[in-house]
This record gives structure tokens, C-alpha cells and sequence, in this order.
């Protein structure tokens, strides 16, 4: 390596992040950098932080804070260095960089110049960079999945959010660039490709002026890939021809992740997703009428200002009817920047904290139910990890995605990275047991 720095990463935040500190891992390697995943044998630690909720700051800022009383030089990249870059020179003299979201492919070249001396802010006010096939890249997920962007940014701006003004402003990849990579992705062992972006269903449409998620789901389905998950599924980017791509298309799982967020029509309005407020009931409906196996994940928001006790209850009927296979929830987050920061009526956390476990509480029987269903059935089950004390493997069904659902806890002999059947012989509230059927690999796909 001659005299070039050894360089740590620290990933923070969601899967988007993730596949940019998988980009900059790429390119430092490919400029002959020492990659190192220890930060104490590290020259420099860049850390990839999120600035989405107040939460994913505060583990940012520790982070931070830890480095920097281990005096290590500190790239400061990712979204919170595009929200509040010149807090973060000011505050942190260990920083020696800060980069954007836009600007992270540069970064063998804030290396250089932080090497020479130079304290380096590289933060465009608009980000339009996104990466494609031919960006250099060293995955950090395990070897049977890899997340795929079809694209970056977000063209709304519901009020509450602050990706928009961190991320800019929706730019779509190309059909034949996003097949290019599930095809790199698929040479290289992987057995699940997910597709993520802000809104995936609104995909295309500022390059084609429409959305073309069905057009780019039948093309995918030409990789050797066995499943294909999509998240962030907008409900209203979910056209009848895009339902039937899913259907249709053998490797994409009928897997759907729609981020709701509320169901009264009322906070929907004063969360600036009015559109949404007329569609929930009759979008869930229609998903479950064409796509009667779908497993549909969503995300609420309690505690948004103004939310009223029969707001609220609204809410819980319409999970109860629904019933969703996996719930997340979040309490409100007032974010600088955004609309909602300055709203009236701003709910005192106690109450949202309250309201969480409600909603939680409500949706453990129904996440119960979902998963009994799966008992005697046999399913194929991704096989990621395995314990080296008793031997017992780890995977995932279609049913689950990585991190945000369940696993199948498999006993049998399986290798890792594959797809085995599994007969699931019993469950409980978020996660299946198992047995491998036999030690041949299924074929899928």
C-alpha cells in the first residue's frame, strides 16, 4: 500500500446510506487504499451518518463524539454532514472533512487533499449525483443478499420529512443499468436483490415522464436472481399494471413494503400526503383482491401535531381490520427544516410513547396469527448465518425482509448463502422454526 492511509468505515442509518459506504468502500479500494473494519488500526474513520429522526442523530453525534476523543481523524459524510455542515466543523476539530450526499464519489479524492492538509467541506447544495453499474463497489450485507438502487432523492415533500432537502430530488437510474448490476450481482453468488428508493413505485417517471416499475420488474426478470423484494412501495405508484408485474414476474416476491404512515384523512393532510388519505382503505383492498398471497409490511407516525384521541383511534381500527403482516411504528420527530417543526399542537412525548405501545400491543396478536399460518407448511428459506456454538442456522422466508422482519431459526445441515426448503414446525410472534427438508440446494428461479 505504500504510503497511503489505512481508512475505517462506520455505517449509520438506512439501507440508502448503506449502499453509499458501500461505494466509497469500492472506489478507496479501488485507488489502493487499506480498507480496515478495526477504527483503532485506522488512520482515518469516515463516518456514513443519518440525520433522519432526532434518534439516528443522537447515535450519530455519539459516534462522533467517541472518535473524536480517541483522536481520530474524522470524514464526516452521509446526511448529517449535508444537514449541518458548519455546526459540524465548528464543533468537532477532529473533523477533517465533511461530504455530502451527493458528493461521497469524490471521496478518494477528500482523502488526498485531507492528506495534504487541506480541511476539506465538499457539500453540494443540491445533490443530482446517483451511482450506477459501472461505480466501483465492496458489499457489506451478508453474501446471499444485496440492496440495489433503482433510484435517489424524492420528489415530495410530505411535511414532517427532511430527506428531500438532504437527498434532492427524484433521479431514476435506467432499465437497462439497474438489469446491468442485478446481473453483476447475481454473477456473484446473490440469491436476493432488493430494490430500494425513496419511492420505488414512482420509479421512471422523471426519465420516461411515467413510472416504469412494471417494465423494470418484467426485466428483471430475465436475472438468474431467485427473489427479488421492493421497498418503500408508494400506495398510489401502485397501478393495476405494476400489481400484475408482480404477480407475473416468478423471481419478484409478492412482498410489499408500504411506508402509510397514518390512516385518518385529516393528519394525512397535515402531513401533506392529502392524496394518500382517499386511497389507503381501497389500495389495501385492491392489493389483497390481485395479489391475494402479498405480505404487506407498513410504517406509521403516531403523535403527529394535532393528533387527536379519535385520530389515533382511527388509526388502531385500521390496523385491526387490515391486519398487516409486519408493523413498524415511530413517535412524531420534530425536525428542523421541515414544516412540521413548527406545527401547533405538538403532542408531549409521553403521549406518543403511549400511543406506540398501543399500536405495537395491538398489531402482537395479529403478527402472531400471520406467522402460525406458516406452521406445517414447508418455504424457502434463505440461510444467512449460523451459530458456532450449537450449530443452528438463521435465514429468512420471502415473508421477511433483512433487519425490519422475523427469521426462521432452521436446525439440518444447510450452506450458507443458499435457498433451502425448510418445514416450519412451529412460531411465535415474530419468527418461525424449522428443519431442512433435505440437504439438496432447491433450485428457484
Amino acid at each position: 500500500m505504500g504510503d497511503k492511509p489505512t481508512i475505517a468505515i462506520s455505517h449509520l442509518g438506512c439501507e440508502k446510506n448503506r449502499i453509499d459506504t458501500e461505494h466509497m468502500l469500492g472506489l478507496l479500494v479501488e485507488a489502493g487504499y487499506g480498507v480496515d473494519s478495526n477504527e483503532d488500526l485506522a488512520d482515518y474513520v469516515i463516518v456514513n451518518t443519518c440525520s433522519f429522526i432526532e434518534a439516528a442523530r443522537e447515535e450519530s453525534v455519539k459516534t462522533l463524539v467517541e472518535l473524536a476523543e480517541a483522536n481520530k481523524k474524522i470524514v464526516i459524510a452521509g446526511c448529517m454532514a449535508q444537514h449541518f455542515q458548519a455546526q459540524l466543523l465548528s464543533e468537532l476539530p477532529e473533523a477533517v472533512a465533511v461530504v455530502g450526499t451527493g458528493d461521497y464519489h469524490k471521496i478518494v479524492d477528500v482523502i488526498k487533499r485531507v492528506q495534504s492538509g487541506e480541511r476539506v467541506k465538499l457539500v453540494s447544495a443540491e445533490p443530482t449525483y446517483i451511482a450506477d453499474e459501472t461505480t466501483p463497489r465492496y458489499r457489506t450485507t451478508s453474501e446471499g443478499v444485496a440492496y440495489l438502487r433503482v433510484a435517489e432523492g424524492c420528489d415530495y415533500r410530505c411535511a414532517f420529512c427532511i430527506i428531500p432537502y438532504l437527498r434532492g430530488n427524484q433521479r431514476s437510474r435506467t432499465i437497462e443499468s439497474i438489469v446491468k448490476e442485478a446481473q453483476q450481482l447475481a454473477s456473484q453468488g446473490v440469491k436476493e436483490i432488493i430494490l430500494i428508493s425513496q419511492i420505488t413505485t414512482n420509479y421512471g417517471l422523471d426519465i420516461y415522464g411515467e413510472p416504469k416499475l412494471a417494465e423494470l420488474l418484467r426485466a428483471l426478470a430475465k436475472v438468474d436472481v431467485p427473489w427479488i423484494r421492493m421497498h418503500y412501495a408508494y400506495p398510489t405508484g401502485l397501478t393495476p399494471e405494476a400489481i400484475k408485474a408482480i404477480k407475473e414476474t416468478p423471481n419478484v416476491l409478492p412482498y410489499l413494503d408500504l411506508p402509510l404512515q397514518h390512516s385518518h384523512p385529516e393528519v394525512l393532510r397535515a402531513m401533506n400526503r392529502p392524496w394518500q388519505g382517499r386511497v389507503n382503505d381501497g389500495i389495501v383492498e385492491r392489493i389483497k383482491t390481485a395479489l391475494p398471497e402479498a405480505v404487506l409490511r407498513t410504517t406509521f407516525i403516531v403523535g403527529y401535531p394535532g393528533e387527536t384521541q379519535e385520530h389515533f383511534e382511527h388509526l388502531l381500527q385500521f390496523v385491526q381490520r387490515h391486519e398487516f403482516d409486519h408493523v413498524g411504528v415511530f413517535t412524531f420527530s420534530p425536525e428542523e427544516g421541515t414544516p412540521a417543526y413548527n406545527l401547533p399542537n405538538q403532542l408531549p412525548q409521553e403521549l406518543m410513547e403511549e400511543r406506540r405501545s398501543a399500536l405495537m400491543e395491538l398489531q402482537m396478536p395479529i403478527s402472531w396469527k400471520k406467522n402460525q399460518q406458516e406452521v406445517g407448511k414447508v418455504v424457502d428459506v434463505l440461510i444467512e448465518q449460523q451459530n458456532p456454538e450449537s450449530g443452528e442456522l438463521i435465514g429468512r422466508s420471502g415473508r421477511f425482509s433483512p433487519e425490519v422482519d422475523g427469521q426462521v431459526y432452521v436446525k439440518g445441515e444447510a450452506k450458507l448463502g443458499e435457498i433451502f426448503p425448510v418445514a416450519i414446525h412451529s412460531a411465535d410472534t415474530y419468527d418461525l422454526y424449522g428443519q431442512v427438508v433435505n440437504t439438496n440446494k432447491l433450485s428457484v428461479g
